[in-house]
């Protein structure tokens, strides 16, 4: 099956946003859900199967603030993805979104 081209969410939506990180190259880790709803996994999911972004997704052992052992998660994207990404329409598209 053809690798299906990456589609840009709005850019003024939670999707959107942490497209924008990261097409500007920084890693983006864990967060607490957003607007209380949303976890950031989720987001990374829709922008992995209904946007298809091909999102490196990596896991490693962490401790949290009260000292519980816990797991980290850090997503980014491949470079070459970025630079096609933004030769396409992504400068324009991260100017609407900022």
């Amino acid at each position: 099956m053809p690798r299906k081209s990456p589609i840009f969410p709005g850019p003024r939506t939670a999707r959107g946003a942490v497209l924008a990180v990261l097409l500007s190259n920084a890693d983006q880790a864990g967060a607490e859900p957003l607007r209380g709803r949303v976890t950031l996994a989720a987001i990374v999911r829709a922008l992995k199967r209904k946007y298809h972004w091909p999102i490196d997704t990596t896991s490693f052992p962490s401790n949290a603030a009260d000292g519980r052992a816990t797991w980290a998660t850090v997503y980014s994207l491949p470079p070459d993805v970025i630079d096609a990404a933004l030769d396409e329409k992504g400068r324009d598209w991260l100017k609407a979104a900022s």
